[in-house]
């Protein structure tokens, strides 16, 4: 019968260490190789860096997420441009509160069509990132 010495314990969790050291450099590696491919900040115009400005005054992320990050109060916006389109959109902000009781309430922001237009670019801008699929939802 062998015995656990206190060797064996020791090589067995230096052994282990060094193994799962290099697994995390080459899944850093293969990762950061990975995120050049998917990078599409070339495609940033004025509008859409306008967008995102409106987005962040605003405060949209307090109730919204975007890619998962964000408040869980309303719905993911990262895909909402596949799913709804430009015109649903502008139609939904322009319509906000919508006065439905029991239903959560978006505020009126009072946006200019060129603000609103600035807003689309941005979700569509957002939508065309390639997250590998995260966060994993259809519907927001």
């Amino acid at each position: 019968m062998s015995r656990f010495t206190q060797n064996s314990s020791r090589n067995l969790f230096y052994g282990g260490s060094l193994f799962f050291f290099f697994v995390l450099i080459g899944l850093t590696f293969d990762t950061m190789g990975g995120l050049s491919k998917r990078d599409h900040r070339e495609n940033i115009t004025p509008q859409v860096a306008h967008g995102k400005r409106i987005w962040e005054a605003n405060n949209c992320v307090g109730c919204h997420t975007i890619m998962g990050e964000g408040a869980y109060f309303a719905p993911e916006l990262g895909n909402v441009y596949a799913r709804r389109g430009p015109d649903f959109i502008k139609g939904w902000i322009q319509s906000q509160p919508t006065g439905v009781k029991g239903r959560r309430q978006m505020p009126q922001f009072h946006l200019t069509e060129e603000e609103l237009d600035a807003i689309i670019a941005f979700l569509k801008w957002t939508g065309e990132i390639n997250n590998a699929k995260w966060p994993p939802n259809v519907e927001g």
